[in-house]
């Protein structure tokens, strides 16, 4: 056979013979690149979903909390509510999504400026929202909303084309299969080939999410969970291997380490400059993630909270993932509604400094943590939280130069401006603000051309 012909065969047979090109090992699947659209979308909305939403008092965790823990006030809240002997299995038929409209949730989170929704599929209670053939009895198909509400979010979504994260939690408290390898010290791995990881991969083939946000991992070891044999095969042979994002919360010892984008702990604020990709995830209900009746304006994030949290985090280089949590009904209610459009007329107006931006050289002013920095190439956006009294804002950091100009998104035309010190910083001039005896809006951000 001609050398040709013989370059030609390997070349045809190469990528069947070559090895896939993350092995199931945390060098290999760590360096994998993350997928551009993750850093670019910036704002997420999170959804925790479930039969915690029936009782809806505590917090999500209200199974655990209840029987786990055995806690005297969730005890006395069931046996005041509920008759005697009612078990957790018994609010799922109350769990009833009547009022879930998937397309008003999708232009509501559209108008909230997200750019993707990451939905709770399975908690720590084990009640799956699809139809999933290893949970049966208690899915939302079979009991309850009797529908997918999984597939039906997602359809919603993607007309609004809107990224879809899927959470999933890795453990349940009290299935007998995870029981009993638990009590075997994670030496058997019985719930994990029979119910876990089976419900995974059908996560996967059949909603194809964008992003896997995994959950409960903080028990057992990635040996036991198989974690890395999953992701070398997300990575490499999935049908969405090219464009999906995982986070970091794959075994006991992966968090703020290993796995795509960290977010190290709920609600993470890392203080400086990370040097690896991360997210914050929020809740605008200060107290819990699923809904609760009993919650009180004073635990509910204001607008100027959120705003503050956000620029924190992109400045920062973070991704930020809101969460609301809705009624057993599926109605997400008024105030987080509010809370959500009120930040998607912010980014109307001030999106240009976040989505797609890069953190700048410095991220805050050092004098202030009211001054934040995002940039887009060689523009940089200086993001202030409070106005000043007198009307002009002092940036020490910027380095000006004659050419430089200065304006504010959201207002026609450029803004007079002053070196602060010979060589750096500015003094802006901002435009006028009729006087008011209630504070502003937070949160505006100037635009600067020319300057290092």
């Amino acid at each position: 056979m001609a050398a040709g012909a013989v370059l030609c065969v390997a070349a045809a047979l190469g990528p069947c013979l070559a090895a896939p090109p993350y092995r199931p090992d945390w060098g290999s699947l760590d360096a994998r690149p993350l997928p551009a659209w993750f850093d670019r979308a910036k704002v997420g909305v999170f959804v925790h979903w479930g039969v915690f939403s029936v009782p809806a008092w505590g917090s999500e965790w209200f199974w655990w909390h209840w029987q786990g823990q055995r806690n005297a006030a969730y005890e006395r809240f069931v046996r005041t509510r509920f008759p005697p002997g009612t078990s957790y299995a018994e609010f799922a038929p109350h769990f009833t999504a009547y009022d879930f409209q998937p397309r008003q949730w999708a232009e509501l989170f559209w108008r909230a400026g997200a750019r993707y929704v990451v939905l709770t599929t399975k908690h720590h209670e084990g009640f799956t929202n699809w139809g999933s053939p290893r949970s049966w009895n208690w899915n939302s198909v079979d009991v309850g909303p009797h529908r997918d509400l999984v597939g039906e979010l997602g359809e919603a979504l993607r007309e609004r084309n809107l990224r879809y994260g899927l959470y999933h939690s890795l453990m349940e408290w009290f299935n007998p299969l995870y029981l009993a390898d638990k009590k075997n010290g994670f030496k058997t791995q019985n719930f994990v080939a029979k119910k876990m990881m089976p419900e995974l991969y059908d996560l996967v083939l059949k909603y194809k999410p964008d992003l896997i946000w995994s959950d409960g991992d903080w028990e057992a070891p990635d040996s036991y969970w198989n974690s890395t044999s999953f992701l070398a095969w997300l990575y490499n042979d999935s049908p969405v291997k090219d464009a999906v994002v995982v986070n970091d919360r794959w075994c006991n010892r992966c968090s703020c380490r290993h796995g795509g984008f960290y977010n190290c702990a709920d609600k993470y604020k890392p203080g400086t400059l990370p040097d690896h990709k991360w997210e914050m995830c929020s809740s605008i209900d200060r107290l819990s993630w699923g809904y609760r009746s009993n919650m009180s304006i004073a635990e509910v994030m204001d607008e100027a909270s959120i705003i503050e949290e956000l620029v924190q985090t992109v400045s920062l280089g973070g991704n930020y993932l809101l969460n609301v949590g809705p009624t057993k009904e599926g109605v997400i209610v008024p105030i987080f509604q509010e809370r959500l459009l009120a930040l998607g007329r912010w980014l109307d107006i001030n999106g240009e400094a976040i989505y797609e931006s890069r953190p700048w050289r410095v991220q805050m002013e050092n004098s202030t943590d009211t001054v934040w920095y995002t940039s887009k190439g060689q523009v940089v956006y200086a993001i202030f939280l409070l106005w000043p009294r007198d009307s002009v804002l002092k940036l020490c950091s910027p380095i000006p130069c004659p050419a430089t100009q200065v304006t504010m998104l959201g207002y026609a035309g450029t803004l007079k401006w002053q070196e602060k010190t010979p060589g750096k910083g500015l003094l802006i001039t901002l435009p006028y603000m009729l006087p008011s005896p209630l504070p502003p809006q937070s949160g505006w951000a100037v635009k600067l051309e020319g300057v290092l």
